[in-house]
């Protein structure tokens, strides 16, 4: 999941910074980076994550857990993940939330298929469906929903397959759609079907202008598209945004649409506009947090940075603060 994009004059700065091996080794080993790194990751463990969701779901929220990890290079790391993700699931499996009758699933994990083993170089497509497969199949024991994250524009095909084959014996399954890729609308019109659950996002990765709108003003219009598709479709759309125009605009279209509160969902990241989030679930509204967790996390943070000047700043400060 993602939150505004572009608005950063740093952004692709800080996105080849995610890259860099050298930058991740000093940035990680600072002791100021993990006390900050605390605002946007639930910590390391699977118990920090639990506690993490336990203290959200008790405001009201939804959770959607994110175990971080998307650079898999061989098999072995790939079934780690998934070991991972089905002892989380288990977990939830436990919490009275899971065992809810119908309707909206308050408990959901996200999973990139790199993690489960999608660009391994062998058969790294049909390793990643195997392993996305018994998660689904663990998902739907536990009461849990799955939605499959979206990557850089050159996972997209392989990943919204994936997608399609598994919802055939899932239908339940989410996928990410991102605004700033052009192909995004077209993209939501062949997935929003029926009972689809589609989460729509800007984008954090840095993309060519071949494949994304560069512009803020040519994303936001293309999610707003986008958007629409989803409301006029038969599906959940899933609105994952902080920006306050699009949660005005998705409340708008909902009730143009003739959907209440229980058909569509905002979605926000953990650590960002806590107030609106708690604002959205007190009005009623279906209010889910982006919860990521693990070891991996510098990529899903520089990312983070990126997207909107106020956490880069909130990280320079303190940073650079004698506290």
């Amino acid at each position: 999941m993602v939150a505004q994009v572009f608005e950063n004059p740093l952004r692709p700065a800080i996105l080849a910074a995610a890259r860099s091996t050298t930058l991740k080794a000093a940035i990680t080993r600072a002791p100021v980076t993990r006390s900050i790194v605390k605002r946007f990751i639930a910590g390391e463990t699977r118990a920090a994550a639990l506690t993490a969701a336990r203290a959200i779901l008790d405001t009201g929220r939804l959770i959607s857990i994110d175990h971080l990890g998307e650079d898999t290079t061989d098999e072995a790391q790939a079934g780690a993940a998934v070991a991972e993700y089905l002892a989380l699931l288990s977990d939830l499996a436990a919490l009275p939330e899971a065992r809810e009758p119908g309707g909206v699933r308050p408990l959901e994990v996200s999973v990139k298929l790199s993690a489960l083993g999608q660009a391994l170089p062998v058969d790294g497509r049909e390793i990643a469906l195997a392993n996305a497969r018994t998660l689904c199949a663990a998902a739907e024991r536990s009461g849990v929903w799955i939605t499959v994250d979206a990557e850089d524009h050159t996972t997209t095909d392989s990943t919204l397959s994936i997608v399609r084959e598994l919802r055939a014996d899932y239908p339940w399954l989410g996928a990410v759609l991102q605004s700033y890729l052009r192909r995004a609308e077209t993209d939501c019109r062949a997935l929003a079907g029926p009972d689809s659950r589609i989460r729509l996002c800007k984008g954090a990765y840095r993309e060519p202008d071949s494949v994304a709108f560069q512009a803020k003003a040519d994303v936001d219009a293309s999610y707003l598209r986008c958007l629409r598709v989803l409301m006029e479709g038969g599906g959940y759309p899933m609105v994952a945004s902080h920006d306050p125009a699009i949660i005005a605009e998705t409340d708008s279209m909902a009730s143009g649409t003739g959907r209440d509160a229980a058909d569509f969902e905002h979605q926000m990241l953990y650590g960002i506009r806590d107030g609106e989030q708690l604002r959205l679930a007190g009005l009623g509204a279906q209010m889910r947090v982006y919860l990521p967790y693990g070891g991996q996390w510098y990529g899903y943070f520089m990312r983070r940075l990126a997207e909107r000047p106020a956490n880069l700043g909130f990280f320079v400060r303190s940073v650079f603060s004698r506290d």
